[in-house]
């Protein structure tokens, strides 16, 4: 059986970006979701971003731009000794909006899978 995959809406990406949490921290493009949230407001902007997502699934292709990460080491509390290195958290902070593309993808394919009695 083949599928297609339908072009993303606007509904999609409002919806997906309603759930960012607005304190988090940025990644190495420094756009925080709240400069995120407010950029997507204009309907020139989303459509443009949203025109950006259907190109890259149609051509099958991720931008380097969105592989981009940095990571930061933070020692754990109470620890006697740092020396080893289960003794530190990894954080990766990602592309924003990179990011928020994905949340939209998940949130399809969950609702694909719910309707579909994939996962219940």
């Amino acid at each position: 059986m083949t599928s297609t995959w339908n072009p993303f809406s606007e509904e999609e990406f409002t919806s997906s970006i309603v759930k960012c949490n607005i304190s988090s921290t940025p990644g190495p493009n420094k756009l925080a979701w709240r400069h995120l949230k407010h950029i997507l407001k204009d309907k020139v902007c989303l459509k443009n971003i949203i025109n950006i997502a259907n190109t890259c699934l149609e051509i099958g292709y991720w931008p380097t731009h969105f592989k981009m990460l940095i990571t930061i080491v933070i020692p754990k509390p109470n620890k006697v000794l740092y020396d080893i290195p289960k003794s530190f958290r990894p954080i990766i902070l990602l592309n924003t909006l990179g990011k928020l593309v994905e949340k939209v993808i998940s949130d399809r394919l969950q609702f694909h899978m719910i309707s579909n009695n994939v996962i219940h």
